[in-house]
């Protein structure tokens, strides 16, 4: 089977979604520290380790894709 490339513009939705993910965690590991009710704190704490690891996945397949475009050829 052929390998599959991240188009441009799905990289820039990619990298939107990112920054998205990025001000989720951000919100939700501030907002822990600030509760005092311990269930909320649970879960901004799991939505936190969940955001993450979202995060994450996000950023290896944008690696993934720059790593492709420096193999194409330049027009």
């Amino acid at each position: 089977m052929d390998k599959q490339y991240i188009a441009p513009h799905e990289c820039i939705q990619l990298h939107e979604i990112l920054t998205f993910k990025n001000l989720c965690l951000t919100k939700s590991l501030t907002m822990s520290k600030l509760v005092s009710d311990e269930e909320l704190k649970g879960i901004l704490n799991q939505d936190a380790t969940l955001g993450e690891e979202h995060v994450k996945e996000l950023k290896a397949l944008m690696e993934e894709a720059r790593s492709d475009w420096d193999r194409l050829p330049n027009i």
